[in-house]
């Protein structure tokens, strides 16, 4: 019996000492995030615009305040790509479920406590241009 163990132990460091090892790089940067169906040509065109940084309104969340330019959760940056923003903003999505994405309801009438108050409610045209982001 001892015999089959040194064996045994003797081919299992023989096979698994013989296994090289293979780098695959990094991971990608957006790997376990939210990538909706509209995906950054959707941000630039619709969201961006329309819903995050509509210029000269009280929603405006790039520049209201200026919360979302410091370290206050979002970080919103106009001056940036929008690439950077896209990837800000991905980290409050939900994809399995678009309604529940913090990124829509924390801006919601009376879902979430948001500190800039309650921007919109589901009747207006920012809650449908958040959700077909997802379509």
């Amino acid at each position: 019996m001892g015999k089959h163990r040194a064996f045994a132990c003797c081919v299992a460091t023989l096979a698994l000492g013989g296994c090289p090892t293979v780098d695959l790089g990094d991971d990608p940067p957006d790997i376990g995030l939210c990538n909706p169906n509209g995906g950054l040509d959707y941000f630039h065109a619709q969201m961006w615009p329309n819903y995050l940084h509509p210029q000269g309104s009280p929603a405006d969340c790039a520049q209201s305040s200026q919360c979302h330019l410091v370290a206050h959760g979002l970080e919103l940056d106009p001056t940036m790509p929008d690439d950077v923003n896209y990837r800000a903003a991905q980290a409050y999505l939900n994809c399995g479920s678009p309604a529940a994405s913090q990124l829509l309801t924390y801006p919601l009438a009376g879902v979430d406590p948001h500190g800039g108050g309650d921007l919109f409610t589901t009747s207006d045209p920012q809650y449908m241009i958040f959700l077909n982001w997802f379509k």
